[in-house]
Formats: structure tokens, sequence, C-alpha cells
């Protein structure tokens, strides 16, 4: 008799212990309705061990990656990088979903990933252009292609540069080194903690929360110098009198709220002492420097018919298509639009402006 109580004692503690949903599949089989209790099973199994977390200001993440997009390079000789910063701001992406459904150690491993993209996209922007191109096509084919660490190697050995980046930036690339050796120890799972068996009594979610939240930051910011290895405009472009003196660029300025979030204002000072910037810098500074009307209508296609004279006197600063639409805006003071090489460039006059059209 003792026994049999003893064995009804385990029976009622292990029904305690086991979830709702558990107990419905177990009535589900019971009641002989099989398909749904495979079913329950599956989905049991499934979300098991996940721990869903949401993470706040999702979309302000997004919108910052955004920018790191709008920042994609024209330079003619590394076209090919752009699709390395567009992957690298995808993989970022997927982290914070992966992340918010539980799948912790997928989220970490993208994480990793964008910055190991973000590093070869800098290799292969260092390499000769014959080289690059050599390089490249391993890349491309899945050949033999170094590692992460021999890229690195190869980086300080080079005396470019990433080097001159990182001599200048030195604490910045500590901490960045630091972060991707933590998540090397969460992606390797290293440590029970990291199991998720473990995962669901051991961690505390907010802090867990926070460690994840702190990586996101780390690795846009990452993502965001390693493409100033590329070419500065991305912080040329925020001074006003380059501004000025420069050509309608497909790049966009980082914001400064971006800098002090994402990098710091102190290592973009930093950044700013490099040979690499400098050189882009003076080069620039020799241009000269466009009037207010001329800036709106080679950088944003705005034609001020009230200062069309003012235009003309810089027109050898325009483009074939600049002059050719402020000729048509002067036929007319009713021309709103121009439509110039098949549409693909249009301009904008005062009177559009006015109309809101």
């Amino acid at each position: 008799m003792k026994k049999q109580a003893l064995r009804q004692f385990l029976r009622n503690q292990a029904r305690a212990q086991i979830p709702g949903t558990l107990c419905e599949m177990l009535s589900l089989k019971s009641r002989g309705d099989l398909m749904s209790f495979e079913s329950e099973i599956t989905k049991f199994r499934e979300g098991k061990n996940l721990i869903p977390i949401k993470l706040p200001n999702k979309k302000k993440f997004f919108q910052d990656l955004r920018i790191i997009e709008d920042s994609f390079t024209g330079r003619i000789d590394t076209q090919f990088v752009n699709n390395f910063i567009f992957e690298s701001v995808q993989l970022v992406i997927n982290a914070i979903v992966l992340f918010e459904k539980g799948y912790f150690d997928c989220s970490f491993y993208s994480l990793r990933q964008s910055l190991e993209i973000s590093t070869t996209m800098v290799y292969l922007t260092e390499l000769n252009p014959e080289k690059r191109k050599e390089k490249l096509k391993e890349w491309d084919t899945q050949s033999d292609f170094p590692m992460f660490s021999q890229m690195i190697i190869f980086l300080k050995q080079n005396k470019d540069v990433f080097l001159d980046m990182k001599e200048n930036m030195n604490k910045y690339f500590d901490e960045l080194e630091k972060t991707k050796n933590r998540l090397n120890k969460l992606v390797h799972k290293q440590g029970f903690n990291n199991f998720y068996i473990h995962i669901k009594h051991k961690r505390n979610k907010g802090e867990f929360r926070d460690e994840f939240l702190n990586y996101i930051k780390s690795c846009i910011g990452a993502i965001a110098v390693l493409r100033l290895a590329i070419d500065p405009f991305p912080i040329l472009l925020q001074d006003e009198e380059i501004y000025k003196r420069t050509w309608d660029t497909v790049t966009l300025a980082y914001t400064e709220e971006f800098i002090d979030k994402y990098i710091g204002i102190k290592n973009i000072n930093n950044y700013k002492k490099t040979n690499f910037y400098n050189k882009y810098y003076d080069s620039i500074m020799e241009n000269e420097k466009m009037i207010p009307c001329v800036t709106s209508l080679v950088k944003n296609q705005y034609i001020d018919r009230e200062k069309i004279d003012q235009i003309l006197t810089q027109s050898h600063l325009l483009s074939k298509y600049d002059k050719i639409a402020v000729l048509i805006s002067s036929f007319s003071d009713k021309i709103t639009k121009i439509y110039i090489n098949l549409g693909i460039l249009f301009y904008f006059t005062t009177l559009a402006l006015h109309k809101n059209i």
C-alpha cells in the first residue's frame, strides 16, 4: 500500500511540472485524436526551450541601418563593395528578428557574420586591382580564400588604409575585438549557460536583452566604420565646406546622432587624423566652392528661376544635363518639371516648389 501511495505521489508531482500544452496533448491522445496530438507534439518540441524576447526601439535600429545603406560608395573600381554593405545590414536585421523569436545562437552567428562580411569587403578593397580581381573570383566561386584571422593579419601588415585607421582609432578597434571574441564564445556555445536547456532557467531576460542590444550597437558601428575604409564621404559630406565643393554624390552623410550612438564623436575625430581622410579632404578643398543656388541645382536638381543669372556665373561647374535643364527652364515661367535622359533625371523649378507638385 505504501508503494502504491508513493507511486501516486510521484505521478502527481510529475504532472504538476508538465506544461499546460503538454497536458492538453496527453488529453488529446487519451481521446484518440492522434493527428491533433502529433501536431501539438511538433509545436511543443519546436518551442520547448525558446524564450521570445521583444526588443525596444527595433524600428529605430532598422532606420539607423538604412543610414549605412544610403552611404554606399560611388567608387568605380569597388562597386562590388555595395553588395557587401547591403548584406552586412541584412545580417544585422536577421539577428534582431531571430533574437526576438528566441533563436539566440543563430542571432549571434548572424551578428558575427556581419563583422566578417564587412572585413572581407575591406580586405578585397585593399588589394591591388589585379590581385583584387583574382581574389574576388575565388571568393565568388567558393574556392580557397583567406580565413578571417588571415585577412586581419594581412590588413595589419599591409600598411594601407586599415592600418592607418587602426593606429588612429586604436581604442575603438580594441573594443570591437572584444565584441568579436565574445560573439565567438556564444556561437561556439562555450559554457553551459549558452545551452538552450539552461538559458530558460539561468538567464535573466532583462540582462540578456541588454547584452544583445550592446552587441547590436557594436556591430552596426563596426559596419559603419569599416565602410569608411572604402572612402571617407559619409564623414566628409558632413562638412559644409566639403559639401559645397563636391558633385552630386551617390553617398549620403552619416548623421551626428548616428555617429554619437554607434561610433563615438571622439573616434570619428581620430578617424579624421588619418592620411586617408586628409588626402580626400585636401584634394576636394582645392575645388571651387559653389554658391547656394548652384549647390541646390547640382545636389538636389532644384532650379531657382529667379537666380538663373547667378547660376550661369558658375556654369563651368554644371554637368551637361544641368545646363540643358537650366536652359529649358528659362523658356517659360510655367515650367515646373524637366525630365532629361529618358526620364532618368528630373529637375524641378520654383513654380513646382510653390505649387507643391
